[in-house]
């Protein structure tokens, strides 16, 4: 069952012989906690791949005539593995190649950070894309007869994106309901070991326990093996 973090809270305060609170801003101790469940949740997501933080995701377009093809990373993106505009996938080029590729007879552009010499065409849609930074996106062409500029309504993505963490009483972390007892018993270690001087070994032991069962139950769906065709960035 999903808890909120005021539950999650309250159950590790009551495991720990501490003073139960009605909202996690009652004592510092409840906001210490809290913050603890916070950090371990950040560390769980970033160690793993979790369903729920997939998405559909729109590129956002630099709209900006001196360079059509661009477009900006989402702040919260964390990975793309599809990118198709206008219907038609456009696939991952690494940065030498796509520079090595990039045609002598097209449009200059200016990269946005270091201000070097791009070459892209303007009589078609996009078929590669890559990243000098890890912050703009550029695309190897764009139809000027049909837009001024690349579209973010004509892009689609598939990837993942960080989640957010509010420091509330009723916020639910954005992870599957698998995962939540792991989720506490690994806050609850790291709260014993801050705040009680020491590790509890029956907490530790569950914890160790549920990380193990979690590596393998996470999605609704069960998947087969499938090797990745797509190019992609993550940060």
């Amino acid at each position: 069952m999903k808890k909120t973090l005021l539950q999650l809270t309250q159950s590790i305060l009551s495991d720990m012989d501490s003073e139960n609170v009605n909202s996690i801003s009652d004592s510092v101790e409840a906001q210490q906690v809290a913050s603890v469940i916070q950090d371990t949740y950040y560390n769980i997501v970033a160690a793993r791949a979790i369903p729920e933080h997939d998405r559909l995701i729109r590129l956002t377009a630099l709209a900006d005539n001196t360079r059509p093809t661009h477009f900006v990373y989402p702040t919260e993106l964390k990975e793309i593995r599809l990118f198709e505009y206008n219907g038609r996938e456009v696939h991952w080029k690494d940065p030498v190649k796509f520079l090595n590729d990039m045609p002598e007879d097209g449009i200059e552009v200016l990269d946005p950070l270091s201000s070097a010499k791009l070459y892209i065409r303007n009589d078609k849609n996009p078929r590669y894309y890559t990243s000098f930074d890890d912050q703009y996106i550029i695309c190897d062409s764009y139809d000027a007869s049909v837009d001024t500029t690349l579209q973010t309504n004509k892009t689609r993505c598939w990837g993942t994106v960080t989640p957010t963490f509010s420091l509330t009483d009723d916020f639910v972390p954005d992870i599957d309901e698998v995962l939540f007892p792991y989720l506490l018993a690994e806050a609850k270690s790291a709260c014993f070991s801050l705040f009680k001087a020491g590790s509890d070994p029956k907490v530790e032991q569950a914890a160790r326990r549920l990380k193990s069962f979690v590596q393998n139950d996470q999605y609704k769906t069960r998947k087969a093996n499938v090797r990745n065709l797509y190019g992609r960035r993550s940060r």
